[in-house]
């Protein structure tokens, strides 16, 4: 595993977020092989050195990932000081789970959840560009000239976008139904793109990231990863 900065070790030991961790550093509430670490940046080999906070010492927590098909007017940080419902809360676990990447508070589909950020880390950097598939429900009917801007990409703020896949499934007068998939993760970045071609999304979900998808998971529903499709992940987002 090698060294790692010491507030991202306590954090992913469920100690607290990563930015209190560094505060309880700070404050010298931290030893490391009995030394007080109390600067910043610190590293540690959390396979081998021993960390203690305020005398208790800290257990490298076990990974866990899930999936969760999340509903609409759920939100994917793991505060909000507006009280609205997280997508952490959704799932019972004494573990300090967080999203990997995240869908929008009016934006459905599936969201995997986990306590291992070197691999969310890869799953989020445009490096590997895991695609993810949605499927858009759209006011008006889209033309075929919108499709093929949609796919060549559309100028953003940041720049323009990445080639995208997509297939109307739908269309007519007043509304259409398109499945769109992508590799890139820019803020709201559907739901943009469809701007830009006069198209404003009435409703949108992820149906698809990688391989992983929604079949049988109903909405609000979550369930364990299994050993080969952590692996796929593993596979999917390095060298």
């Amino acid at each position: 595993m090698g060294e790692q900065r010491l507030q991202k070790v306590l954090a992913a030991a469920g100690v607290d977020s990563r930015r209190k961790c560094e505060e309880l550093i700070l404050s010298g509430a931290v030893r490391v092989n009995r030394k007080v670490v109390d600067t910043l940046p610190a590293f540690v080999d959390p396979e081998k050195d021993i960390i203690t906070v305020d005398g208790r010492k800290i257990q490298a927590a076990p990974k866990v990932y899930f999936l969760l098909n999340k509903p609409r007017g759920v939100i994917c940080t793991n505060s909000d000081p507006q009280g609205r419902k997280k997508a952490i809360d959704i799932i019972p676990t004494d573990r300090r789970i967080f999203c990997v990447g995240r869908l929008d508070i009016d934006t459905s589909g599936i969201i995997i959840l986990t306590n291992d950020s070197e691999l969310a880390n890869r799953l989020t950097h445009p490096r590997f560009g895991l695609s993810k598939t949605y499927i858009a429900d759209i006011k008006g009917q889209i033309s075929g000239e919108s499709v093929e801007k949609l796919k060549k990409g559309i100028w953003l703020a940041e720049g323009k976008t990445g080639r995208a896949s997509v297939k109307i499934l739908k269309r007519n007068f007043k509304e259409s139904l398109i499945e769109i998939t992508i590799r890139q993760g820019l803020n709201r970045q559907i739901r943009r793109m469809l701007a830009r071609v006069g198209m404003p999304v009435k409703s949108l979900k992820r149906t698809q990231v990688g391989k992983l998808n929604a079949r049988g998971l109903g909405v609000g529903k979550f369930r364990t990863l299994t050993k080969a499709e952590v692996a796929y992940l593993n596979k999917a987002t390095t060298g």
